[in-house]
């Protein structure tokens, strides 16, 4: 039996002009795109990077709820920080947002265009954790 696939969407998400879903779910696991500093119209908002890192944990937040989860579905996640210099403030929000045990994670540097200084993905499991 195949898990059925759903491209969870609503309004008050932020859309991209790209060619891609923000997010998908194939039975309980949520793949959420790439989430940065845009506004519900898919345009950048440029901040200082702890407001880059919040809009765009909103964004996810936003795309998770669609899918029916929240911050605490999260298994893991993947962030791109274009300076390095900001790996220590990053880690300090990054605690402030998930909890303890926290997801997996890797984190890449020095790879988003100069508009960015932050993006996030991740994967969730809808229905939450089992032990």
């Amino acid at each position: 039996m195949h898990p059925s696939v759903s491209y969870p969407r609503e309004a008050g998400t932020p859309v991209s002009h790209l060619p891609f879903s923000p997010a998908v779910k194939v039975g309980n696991l949520v793949l959420v795109s790439g989430q940065a500093s845009v506004d519900l119209s898919g345009q950048i908002v440029s901040d200082s990077f702890e407001g880059e890192f919040r809009r765009s944990v909103e964004n996810l937040r936003k795309v998770l709820q669609c899918a029916g989860c929240d911050l605490t579905h999260v298994v893991q996640t993947r962030n791109y920080v274009r300076d390095a210099d900001d790996l220590p403030l990053f880690n300090r929000l990054y605690r402030e947002t998930f909890q303890a045990p926290y997801p997996a994670r890797t984190t890449i540097t020095g790879c988003l265009s100069p508009a960015l200084r932050f993006e996030i993905e991740c994967i969730a499991v809808a229905n939450g954790l089992t032990d």
